[in-house]
Protein backbone atom coordinates (compact mmCIF):
# COMPACT_ATOMS: atom_id res chain seq x y z
CA UNK A 1 0.00 0.00 0.00
CA UNK A 2 2.81 2.41 0.87
CA UNK A 3 4.38 1.81 -2.56
CA UNK A 4 1.14 2.89 -4.22
CA UNK A 5 1.07 6.05 -2.13
CA UNK A 6 4.67 6.90 -3.12
CA UNK A 7 3.96 6.25 -6.81
CA UNK A 8 0.83 8.40 -6.62
CA UNK A 9 2.70 11.26 -4.92
CA UNK A 10 5.53 11.06 -7.48
CA UNK A 11 3.13 11.15 -10.43
CA UNK A 12 1.15 14.04 -8.95
CA UNK A 13 4.40 15.95 -8.30
CA UNK A 14 5.66 15.44 -11.84
CA UNK A 15 2.33 16.39 -13.40
CA UNK A 16 2.14 19.47 -11.16
CA UNK A 17 5.71 20.46 -12.16
CA UNK A 18 4.89 20.00 -15.87
CA UNK A 19 1.75 22.14 -15.58
CA UNK A 20 3.55 24.92 -13.67
CA UNK A 21 6.73 24.76 -15.76
CA UNK A 22 8.95 23.94 -12.78
CA UNK A 23 10.32 20.64 -14.07
CA UNK A 24 13.87 22.00 -14.02
CA UNK A 25 13.57 22.80 -10.30
CA UNK A 26 12.21 19.29 -9.66
CA UNK A 27 15.14 17.70 -11.51
CA UNK A 28 17.61 19.85 -9.52
CA UNK A 29 15.91 18.89 -6.25
CA UNK A 30 16.03 15.17 -7.16
CA UNK A 31 19.76 15.22 -7.90
CA UNK A 32 20.60 17.46 -4.93
CA UNK A 33 18.57 15.17 -2.67
CA UNK A 34 20.35 12.08 -3.98
CA UNK A 35 23.75 13.69 -3.41
CA UNK A 36 22.74 14.76 0.11
CA UNK A 37 21.48 11.24 0.88
CA UNK A 38 24.82 9.68 -0.07
CA UNK A 39 26.75 12.18 2.08
CA UNK A 40 24.39 11.57 5.01
CA UNK A 41 24.66 7.77 4.66
CA UNK A 42 28.46 7.89 4.67
CA UNK A 43 28.36 10.04 7.82
CA UNK A 44 25.94 7.64 9.50
CA UNK A 45 27.99 4.60 8.51
CA UNK A 46 31.04 6.00 10.28
CA UNK A 47 29.11 6.57 13.50
CA UNK A 48 27.42 3.17 13.27
CA UNK A 49 30.76 1.43 12.72
CA UNK A 50 32.21 3.25 15.73
CA UNK A 51 29.37 2.22 18.04
CA UNK A 52 29.33 -1.34 16.71
CA UNK A 53 33.02 -1.47 17.54
CA UNK A 54 32.26 -0.17 21.02
CA UNK A 55 29.57 -2.84 21.41
CA UNK A 56 32.10 -5.48 20.33
CA UNK A 57 34.58 -4.20 22.93
CA UNK A 58 31.78 -4.23 25.55
CA UNK A 59 30.95 -7.80 24.55
CA UNK A 60 34.58 -8.98 24.71
CA UNK A 61 35.17 -7.24 28.05
CA UNK A 62 32.08 -8.83 29.61
CA UNK A 63 30.21 -5.52 30.00
CA UNK A 64 27.31 -6.75 27.84
CA UNK A 65 27.00 -9.84 30.00
CA UNK A 66 26.87 -7.65 33.12
CA UNK A 67 24.24 -5.41 31.52
CA UNK A 68 22.27 -8.52 30.54
CA UNK A 69 22.38 -9.75 34.14
CA UNK A 70 21.23 -6.31 35.31
CA UNK A 71 18.20 -6.33 33.00
CA UNK A 72 17.41 -10.06 33.26
CA UNK A 73 15.00 -9.70 36.26
CA UNK A 74 13.01 -7.03 34.41
CA UNK A 75 12.92 -9.12 31.23
CA UNK A 76 11.72 -12.17 33.22
CA UNK A 77 8.76 -10.07 34.46
CA UNK A 78 7.97 -8.77 30.99
CA UNK A 79 8.31 -12.19 29.34
CA UNK A 80 7.09 -14.79 31.88
CA UNK A 81 6.45 -17.44 29.18
CA UNK A 82 10.09 -17.42 27.98
CA UNK A 83 12.36 -19.85 29.87
CA UNK A 84 15.37 -18.01 31.39
CA UNK A 85 17.98 -20.06 29.46
CA UNK A 86 16.12 -20.00 26.12
CA UNK A 87 17.98 -18.36 23.16
CA UNK A 88 15.07 -15.92 22.76
CA UNK A 89 15.97 -14.36 26.11
CA UNK A 90 19.53 -13.65 24.94
CA UNK A 91 18.32 -12.09 21.69
CA UNK A 92 15.74 -9.98 23.53
CA UNK A 93 18.37 -8.68 25.96
CA UNK A 94 20.89 -7.98 23.17
CA UNK A 95 18.24 -6.16 21.16
CA UNK A 96 17.23 -4.01 24.13
CA UNK A 97 20.85 -3.11 24.93
CA UNK A 98 21.60 -2.26 21.28
CA UNK A 99 18.54 -0.01 21.20
CA UNK A 100 19.66 1.69 24.42
CA UNK A 101 22.85 2.73 22.66
CA UNK A 102 20.89 4.02 19.69
CA UNK A 103 22.03 1.22 17.39
CA UNK A 104 18.68 0.56 15.76
CA UNK A 105 20.34 -0.88 12.64
CA UNK A 106 22.39 -3.29 14.73
CA UNK A 107 19.38 -4.12 16.91
CA UNK A 108 17.18 -5.11 13.96
CA UNK A 109 18.83 -8.48 13.19
CA UNK A 110 18.77 -9.31 16.91
CA UNK A 111 15.08 -8.41 17.02
CA UNK A 112 14.36 -10.64 14.03
CA UNK A 113 16.20 -13.54 15.68
CA UNK A 114 14.28 -12.92 18.93
CA UNK A 115 10.98 -13.04 17.04
CA UNK A 116 12.01 -16.26 15.29
CA UNK A 117 12.82 -17.86 18.64
CA UNK A 118 9.58 -16.57 20.17
CA UNK A 119 7.67 -18.04 17.23
CA UNK A 120 9.31 -21.42 17.92
CA UNK A 121 8.16 -21.15 21.55
CA UNK A 122 4.68 -20.39 20.21
CA UNK A 123 4.65 -23.68 18.33
CA UNK A 124 5.27 -22.02 14.95
CA UNK A 125 1.76 -20.54 14.89
CA UNK A 126 1.06 -17.52 12.68
CA UNK A 127 -0.82 -15.82 15.52
CA UNK A 128 1.45 -13.71 17.74
CA UNK A 129 1.98 -14.89 21.30
CA UNK A 130 1.84 -12.65 24.36
CA UNK A 131 5.66 -12.49 24.40
CA UNK A 132 5.82 -11.57 20.71
CA UNK A 133 3.37 -8.70 21.19
CA UNK A 134 5.22 -7.48 24.28
CA UNK A 135 8.57 -7.65 22.50
CA UNK A 136 7.23 -5.73 19.51
CA UNK A 137 5.82 -3.02 21.79
CA UNK A 138 9.06 -2.69 23.76
CA UNK A 139 11.24 -2.82 20.65
CA UNK A 140 9.18 -0.12 18.94
CA UNK A 141 9.25 2.16 21.99
CA UNK A 142 12.85 1.21 22.91
CA UNK A 143 14.54 3.20 25.66
CA UNK A 144 17.50 5.07 24.17
CA UNK A 145 20.28 6.43 26.35
CA UNK A 146 22.61 7.53 23.56
CA UNK A 147 20.75 8.47 20.34
CA UNK A 148 23.77 7.93 18.09
CA UNK A 149 21.92 8.25 14.78
CA UNK A 150 20.28 11.56 15.73
CA UNK A 151 23.56 12.92 17.09
CA UNK A 152 25.30 11.91 13.84
CA UNK A 153 22.66 13.66 11.73
CA UNK A 154 22.89 16.80 13.89
CA UNK A 155 26.70 16.76 13.59
CA UNK A 156 26.45 16.26 9.83
CA UNK A 157 24.33 19.40 9.56
CA UNK A 158 26.70 21.38 11.81
CA UNK A 159 24.42 21.71 14.83
CA UNK A 160 25.81 24.08 17.49
CA UNK A 161 25.11 21.47 20.17
CA UNK A 162 24.47 18.04 18.62
CA UNK A 163 24.27 16.23 21.97
CA UNK A 164 21.61 18.43 23.55
CA UNK A 165 19.08 15.87 22.29
CA UNK A 166 20.28 13.23 24.80
CA UNK A 167 18.19 14.22 27.86
CA UNK A 168 14.93 14.77 25.92
CA UNK A 169 15.52 11.46 24.13
CA UNK A 170 16.00 9.59 27.40
CA UNK A 171 12.83 11.12 28.87
CA UNK A 172 10.74 10.56 25.73
CA UNK A 173 11.87 6.95 25.24
CA UNK A 174 11.38 6.02 28.90
CA UNK A 175 7.85 7.42 28.78
CA UNK A 176 7.13 5.68 25.47
CA UNK A 177 8.43 2.35 26.83
CA UNK A 178 6.31 2.66 29.98
CA UNK A 179 3.30 3.56 27.84
CA UNK A 180 3.94 0.60 25.51
CA UNK A 181 4.17 -1.86 28.41
CA UNK A 182 1.04 -0.47 30.10
CA UNK A 183 -0.98 -0.63 26.89
CA UNK A 184 0.34 -4.13 26.17
CA UNK A 185 -0.62 -5.34 29.65
CA UNK A 186 -4.02 -3.63 29.50
CA UNK A 187 -4.99 -5.38 26.26
CA UNK A 188 -3.53 -8.69 27.44
CA UNK A 189 -5.60 -8.69 30.65
CA UNK A 190 -8.66 -7.44 28.80
CA UNK A 191 -8.34 -10.26 26.25
CA UNK A 192 -7.70 -12.89 28.94
CA UNK A 193 -10.83 -11.86 30.85
CA UNK A 194 -12.97 -12.27 27.72
CA UNK A 195 -11.45 -15.72 27.00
Amino acid sequence: MVNYIWVFMTIVGIVFALINGTMEAVNKAVFDGAKEAVILCIGLISVLVFWLGMMRIAEESGLLEKLSKLFRPLVKILFPEVPPKHPAMGYILSNMISNMFGLGNAATPLGIKAMEELKKLNGGKDEASRSMVTFLAINTASITIIPTTVIAIRMNYHSASPTEIVVPTIIATILSAIGAVLIDRYFYYRRSRKG
